[in-house]
């Protein structure tokens, strides 16, 4: 099938299909005339990458998975150095998460400072010296 026909069949449009290609991700023969041709497996790669990439994984980390990969959803195959991977992965979710909850108190805090303040404008200004110029 032809790109357009994998784009319609997955939902993925034509331009992430090449960039999935160029990443490695999946393969694609090339026709006489020049266009890219997939066969049927490339609707289930397609959708495997899609899954993963919602668990917030990286093109780098699906590379490396999707040997594994068996399945729409996929299911893995719990290899040690496929679990390494994952949890390495899950880690670095976690500390951005605790990042971003560090920013968010920040953000709250300022935000209930500048509430309490009572002023209507900001910076605070001075009509008399308006009127002076």
């Amino acid at each position: 099938m032809r790109i357009g026909e994998l784009s319609r069949r997955t939902g993925v449009n034509a331009h992430q299909l090449r960039y999935y290609e160029a990443q490695g991700l999946l393969e694609a023969d090339r026709g006489t005339n020049g266009y890219r041709e997939y066969d049927e497996s490339a609707v289930l790669r397609v959708k495997q990458i899609r899954h993963l990439l919602a668990a917030g994984l990286s093109s780098e980390d699906i590379a490396y998975l999707l040997p594994c990969a068996t399945g729409e959803t996929p299911d893995l195959l719990g290899c040690p150095e496929l679990i390494s991977a994952m949890r390495s992965r899950l880690r670095r979710l976690d500390d951005q998460m605790t990042r971003l909850a560090r920013s968010r108190t920040a953000l709250a805090d300022y935000i209930s400072a500048a509430e309490r303040s009572g002023r209507d404008t900001y910076p605070p200004f001075d009509h008399t010296e308006a009127v002076a110029s």
